[in-house]
């Protein structure tokens, strides 16, 4: 327990924005857990493995831990917290990030069309990160200072492929407003965070394949980095807990901080480009 820096945990960083946020945080740093199920190449259809994260985590700066977890399984989830517990007594941040995206739900289907299990991402999505930071707030208590991350997006507040990927965004939302109020004067602050249309290796892919038909994606589109460079710097904010509990969208985060995206671009927040911006939640309390 002689750590140096902080300890974070970002759960399904595989691939995608869990990978991207994991190597931000590495660059700061960080000793980060990096969790999902893929460990060896060919066992997804997308490339990407909890292996290859940790590893890129290490290289940018801090130290990569992989651990494979099924975060739809809550006895997996509580060994991985009673082992950070023991390595290092403390966790200071946790992303959740893990989620089950499935191919059938991001067509133009309606929902009746699409199979009943694109609904599990209310099991690998939204009772997940509720799980994970049941586990991970006994660990951030006795030091009087934590951060719960949801990464999220503006479908939760408008139609976005359907009720299967909005409600789980609007669910996590909530319950980062609802954890805050239980974590008032604890010194843990909890947090939605929007992130934008985002360059994955994937999204890369497809751009380079058609640069005429979606080249204009890049123009308004944002690392996933960038979210995990807006996670370290909101976690140093003196100013944390009058964040807690509030939906934030990450762009305008980062204008904040004066953090900038790859090749010094500044990406807009869906509330300049879409005229969207997350609910208030009311302050009124019921126990």
């Amino acid at each position: 327990m002689s750590d140096t820096g902080h300890i974070a945990v970002v759960t399904g960083a595989s691939r995608g924005a869990g990978a991207g946020i994991a190597r931000a945080l590495g660059s700061h740093g960080y000793t980060v857990y990096v969790t999902g199920r893929t460990e060896s190449a060919g066992k997804s259809t997308l490339s990407g493995t909890i292996h290859e994260t940790a590893t890129q985590v290490t290289a940018s700066g801090g130290k990569g831990i992989a651990v494979r977890v099924d975060h739809a399984d809550d006895d997996q989830v509580s060994d991985l917290f009673e082992r950070i517990g023991r390595d290092h007594g403390r966790i200071d941040v946790l992303v959740n990030n893990a989620a089950i995206i499935r191919d059938e739900m991001m067509g133009r289907t309606k929902f009746w069309e699409e199979p009943l299990n694109v609904i599990d991402t209310l099991v690998v999505g939204l009772r997940s990160s509720y799980v994970a930071s049941v586990f991970a707030a006994p660990l951030m208590l006795p030091q009087n200072k934590g951060l719960i991350v949801f990464t999220s997006s503006s479908g939760s507040v408008h139609y976005a492929f359907g009720p299967a990927y909005g409600v789980p965004k609007a669910g996590t939302d909530k319950m980062a407003a609802d954890m805050a109020v239980d974590f008032e004067d604890s010194g843990i602050a909890a947090v939605s965070i929007w992130m934008g249309s985002l360059l994955t290796q994937r999204v890369r892919d497809i751009v380079a394949k058609n640069p005429a038909k979606f080249g204009r994606i890049i123009e308004t589109a944002e690392t996933p980095e960038l979210t995990g460079h807006v996670i370290a710097r909101l976690y140093d904010d003196p100013a944390l807990s009058e964040l807690s509990g509030q939906t934030l969208i990450g762009a305008e985060l980062a204008a904040k901080y004066g953090i900038q995206d790859e090749a010094g671009r500044q990406p807009p927040s869906y509330r300049d480009l879409h005229g969207v911006h997350p609910h208030a939640q009311f302050p009124y309390v019921m126990r």
